[in-house]
C-alpha cells in the first residue's frame, strides 16, 4: 500500500540539509530490511551505525530511529531516507525532483510568461498560500504549525526562483506580498518565528534586484504607495517608485 504523502510533499516539509542527506542514503543503497506492515514501514539504515527505523504511513514525520536525534524525537536523515523509499520502491530520483530550496532567489533570466504559465503559476502560489494559515490549535500542534509555514514559504520559493524578470512577474511578486501580509496581520498567522517574515523581507530584495536588471518592473511598485504594512517591507520599493 503506497503511503499518504510522496516525494513532493517530503521535499518541501524537510529542511534543505535533512531532504539532502537523505537523499544520498537513499541513493547510495543505505536502506536494508525494508518492509511494509500494515501500512506503515519499517528498515535498517546504514549510517556510522545500523538503525532501526519506523515510519508511519500516513505521516512520513511519525515514527522513530535509534539514532541520536530519533531518541530525541527529532526528524532525522534515516526516517525521511525511509519514507522516500515507500514512495520511490528504489526507484531513481531525477534531478529536479530532488533539487531542495533554502529560499526565494532571483532567476537572472529576463522574458515574459505565456499566458498558459501565468494562470499555471498563479494557481501554484494560492495551493502554497494554503499552507501559511490562522493558527488556533493547542500548543502541542505548534511545531506541526511552524512546519506547514515552512512547508509554504519553500513552495513559494520555489515559484519565485523560476520567475523571469519583467514587469508582469514584478506584478505578480507584489500581489503575492500583500496576501501574504494580509495573512500576517488579519488572516491569524503567527509568525513568531519569522518564518513568514524572512521570505517576505527575501522577496523584496528580489524586485529590487529585478528593477536594476528591467527598470519597467519599477512601475509595478505603485501599487504598494500608501500602503502600511505590518512590518514595513514595502518602504525600500515605494522610495525606488518616487525616485522614478
Amino acid at each position: 500500500m503506497p503511503p499518504k504523502y510522496n516525494l513532493e510533499k517530503i521535499k518541501f516539509a524537510t529542511d534543505q540539509g535533512t531532504f539532502e542527506r537523505a537523499v544520498k542514503l537513499y541513493e547510495g543503497k543505505k536502506i536494508i530490511d525494508f518492509k511494509e506492515d500494515f501500512g506503515d514501514y519499517t528498515a535498517v539504515v546504514r549510517g556510522t551505525e545500523l538503525y532501526k527505523v519506523f515510519v508511519s504511513g500516513l505521516r512520513y514525520d511519525k515514527g522513530s530511529c535509534e539514532c541520536y536525534l530519533g531518541k530525541n524525537n527529532i526528524l532525522c536523515k534515516h526516517m525521511v531516507a525511509v519514507a522516500i523509499h515507500a514512495c520511490l520502491g528504489g526507484k531513481k530520483i531525477g534531478k529536479k525532483e530532488k533539487e531542495s530550496v533554502s529560499g526565494p532567489v532571483c532567476s537572472g533570466r529576463l522574458g515574459e510568461l505565456s499566458e498558459d504559465d501565468l494562470v499555471g503559476t498563479k494557481k501554484f502560489i494560492t495551493d502554497a498560500l494554503r499552507y501559511i494559515k490562522a493558527y488556533n490549535g493547542p500548543s502541542r500542534t505548534w511545531f506541526a504549525y511552524q512546519n506547514s509555514l515552512s512547508e509554504g514559504c519553500a513552495r513559494l520559493s520555489v515559484v519565485v526562483a523560476k520567475l523571469p524578470i519583467c514587469e508582469q512577474t514584478a506584478k505578480l511578486l507584489v500581489d503575492l506580498l500583500l496576501r501574504l501580509d494580509k495573512k500576517l496581520c488579519t488572516g491569524g498567522v503567527d509568525d513568531s518565528d519569522g518564518t513568514v517574515g524572512g521570505f517576505v523581507e527575501e522577496t523584496v530584495s528580489i524586485l529590487q534586484e529585478f528593477a536594476k536588471f528591467v527598470p519597467s518592473c519599477i512601475k509595478a511598485f505603485k501599487k504598494l504607495c500608501g500602503q502600511s504594512t505590518c512590518f514595513g517591507w514595502e518602504e525600500p520599493l515605494v522610495r525606488t517608485f518616487d525616485e522614478l
